[in-house]
C-alpha cells in the first residue's frame, strides 16, 4: 500500500479554513507546518494531508478540489507518492519515546532500551502504515482526557482506532471491554498487532466499520464512553448515534476539531441533547468532552 502526500502553501491568515478542509480527506487530519517567523514579512504556512494512493484516490482528489473551489481557495496541491517504507522510515525518523499526560508512556516497539522505572502506563506501538503515534495533538487530546473520565469496568467505543492507541489506553486504565472501529483496513492491521503486543486482546474487539444505524440499535444505551478521534464532519454527522450509545450520564471525548470546524461540532451536539462539559485545546486543534 502507497501513500499520496498532497500539501499546498499558504499565508497565516487562511490556514485554519484550508486545514479544516484538506482535514476532511486526508488520513490522521491536516500536518501543519510553520517556519520560524521573519521579522516584518508574511510567513508562508504548508499544510499537508495523507490520502491512500488506490483506486479512489482520483476521485478523492476531485472532490477536494472542487471543494477548495467553492470556499473560493485557488490553490496549486502539491503531489508526493511515499512508498510504505518511506513512510515507515519518516515515523521512526520523528517517533521517540513519549510522555503524555499523569499516566501514560507511549514507547515505539522498534525501541531495544530499557524504560526508566516509571509508575506510568507503557504503550508499546507500532502504527505500521496506520495514524496515531501519539505525535498529532488531537492524539494527545484524547489520551490526557481518557486519562481523567476512564473509570474502572467502564464499556467503550473507540471510533477510527487508527493504530488502537486510545483502544489499549483504555484498556489498560480498567475498562470492561473496548469496541475499536475503522474504516481503514491498514489501520484494523495495525491496531490488531498492536493490541496484541500489548496482551489486551481478551478486552479489545477490532472491527472494520463505523457507528452505523445498525450499529447504534444495537449498543443502545449501553457505553460508557465514546471515544472518536476522527474530524468535525463526521462527529457532525454521527452526534445522534453518539447519544444513542451512551448510557444516561455517559461521555463523549470527541476531537480532530480543528477550530473552524468548532462551531458546528458544538451545535450539532447541542442539538442531540449532549451537555457540554469541556473544550480543550492543543495548538490548532480541540477536543470535546460532552455528557449524555
Amino acid at each position: 500500500m502507497r501513500w499520496m502526500e498532497l500539501s499546498c502553501g499558504t499565508d497565516s491568515g487562511r490556514v485554519e479554513e484550508i486545514a479544516s478542509i484538506l482535514g476532511r480527506y486526508g488520513q490522521g487530519g491536516p500536518a501543519i507546518e510553520m517556519p520560524e517567523p521573519e521579522p516584518g514579512g508574511e510567513n508562508s504556512v504548508t499544510v499537508k494531508i495523507y490520502l491512500p494512493y488506490g483506486r479512489s484516490y482520483k476521485a478523492n482528489k476531485k472532490r477536494l478540489e472542487e471543494e477548495l473551489a467553492k470556499a473560493s481557495l485557488a490553490l496549486q496541491l502539491r503531489e508526493r507518492v511515499l512508498k510504505p517504507e518511506d513512510w515507515f522510515e519518516s515515523v521512526k525518523r520523528h517517533f521517540g519515546v513519549l510522555e503524555i499526560g499523569e499516566k501514560f508512556i507511549i514507547r515505539p516497539s522498534w525501541m531495544i532500551q530499557a524504560l526508566p522505572a516509571s509508575t506510568r502506563v507503557v504503550i508499546e506501538l507500532d502504527p505500521g502504515a496506520a495514524f496515531g503515534t501519539g505525535l498529532h495533538p488531537t492524539t494527545r487530546i484524547c489520551l490526557v482526557r481518557l486519562e481523567k473520565c476512564i473509570l474502572p469496568g467502564m464499556k467503550v467505543l473507540d471510533l477510527g482506532t487508527g493504530s488502537g492507541i486510545l483502544s489499549i489506553a483504555a484498556a489498560k486504565l480498567g475498562a470492561a471491554s473496548v469496541l475499536a472501529l475503522d474504516i481503514d483496513p491498514l489501520a484494523i492491521k495495525a491496531a490488531r498487532s498492536n493490541i496484541k503486543t500489548n496482551l489486551v486482546e481478551q478486552y479489545v474487539q477490532v472491527k472494520r466499520g463505523t457507528l452505523s444505524f445498525r450499529l447504534s440499535r444495537q449498543f443502545r444505551n449501553i457505553l460508557d464512553l465514546v471515544l472518536a478521534n476522527i474530524t468535525s464532519r463526521a462527529i457532525s454527522d454521527l452526534a445522534q448515534g453518539f447519544i444513542r450509545v451512551l448510557k444516561p450520564g455517559g461521555i463523549l471525548v470527541a476531537s480532530g476539531i480543528h477550530a473552524a470546524g468548532l462551531d458546528e461540532v458544538l451545535i450539532k451536539l447541542a442539538m442531540a441533547d449532549f451537555k457540554l462539559e469541556a473544550i480543550d485545546q492543543d495548538g490548532e486543534w480541540y477536543g470535546v468532552v460532552a455528557r449524555k
